[in-house]
């Protein structure tokens, strides 16, 4: 008699746990699925970076555009500290709901993860990559004391004379000081190498003479370079940039491969429905688009990166590779 009652129990009990599983699926859905009119209320966007340096001022740039395609607001509030890892931190702890954005920059989305023991959130998992924002070049500048004129004058001075040139760059654990250790590395030389807080300090000791050399942004350095006040050995993209249209590359200059700039982007929390993040990716590139806001940023040295999410996510998982193993090489942490 027994057969028969589980026979029957079986189809019921297979109802139920549909049922419930389409319960769930549907709750699910809805839980994910975005306003059709997204947004209905300001977007807030975390910037890892205090107000009035670069970065801050691209993203002011972008503000005017995206509040009126949008149709809300979008708020900028600074969280800089730990190398962008309490701003982006905020970001990975709030609800998936495309009203809380990050600017991170390449050392909280691709190094810290290497240079610190211990994080507040997983670059990879914790984040959906929205879009590329901007690149910012950097420069390798001397004072006019030092006697060369070329990178590969410098690279042979260096060599001459290990450990006796002294290069400052923008703060350990920065895009800069990564971007030293490679040109260390790859350069084969030994530098005494000098962190300041920032470019802009490090670049007035190179014009002042109390460093020799620095890697610096070109907000930092342009207007000295042009003056003849700091030499221009080369810059540290895979291009030349239109503002030293004269200096070369690193790479053009004697080091093939050598490849390093600044950049920041916009990052969502993970599980950010696509239709929202897509939505933000375009609205994005659109502004990136707009004559006067390239015009706009190149004055200040950086240059637009519009970008698609899935473009943005690679190149993430490439440089988090990259500085890897150049942090494991210079032996660099943080804590």
């Amino acid at each position: 008699m027994t057969a028969p009652i589980a026979s029957k129990a079986q189809p019921l009990r297979r109802q139920l746990l549909l049922a419930t599983a389409c319960t769930l699926f549907g709750a699910t859905a809805l839980a994910q699925a975005p306003s059709p009119d997204f947004p209905t209320h300001p977007i807030r966007m975390v910037v890892t970076f205090p107000p009035g340096g670069s970065a801050d001022a691209v993203v002011r740039m972008l503000v005017p555009r995206l509040n009126e395609k949008l149709g809300q607001q979008v708020v900028v509030d600074n969280r800089p500290g730990a190398g962008g890892n309490v701003g982006l931190s905020l970001v990975a702890k709030a609800p998936a709901d495309g009203y809380t954005l990050g600017l991170g920059a390449a050392g909280a989305l691709t190094a810290n993860v290497n240079l610190y023991a211990q994080m507040p959130f997983d670059p990879v998992k914790d984040f959906k990559p929205v879009g590329m924002v901007a690149a910012t070049p950097f420069v390798i500048v001397g004072h006019p004391s030092v006697p060369a004129r070329t990178l590969p004058e410098l690279i042979a001075l260096a060599k001459a004379k290990p450990g006796t040139l002294s290069m400052g760059h923008g703060g350990n654990g920065t895009a800069m000081h990564l971007s030293t250790a490679l040109f260390a590395q790859m350069a084969d030389v030994k530098l005494i190498e000098v962190p300041y807080r920032g470019s802009g300090p490090a670049a007035l000791d190179a014009l002042a003479g109390q460093v020799q050399l620095a890697l610096v942004d070109l907000p930092a350095s342009l207007q000295q370079i042009k003056a003849g006040k700091l030499i221009a050995f080369a810059v540290t993209s895979a291009q030349r940039v239109p503002m030293l249209p004269d200096v070369p590359t690193v790479a053009e200059a004697g080091l093939p491969g050598y490849d390093s700039t600044g950049w920041f982007g916009v990052v969502a929390p993970a599980g950010t429905p696509a239709p929202i993040v897509a939505r933000l990716n375009a609205e994005i590139n659109a502004a990136l688009g707009d004559e006067q806001i390239k015009a706009a940023m190149r004055n200040l040295g950086a240059e637009p990166a519009p970008s698609s999410t899935e473009a943005f996510e690679a190149y993430i998982r490439s440089e988090t590779k990259k500085w890897a193993k150049v942090i494991q090489v210079a032996n660099i942490r943080l804590d």
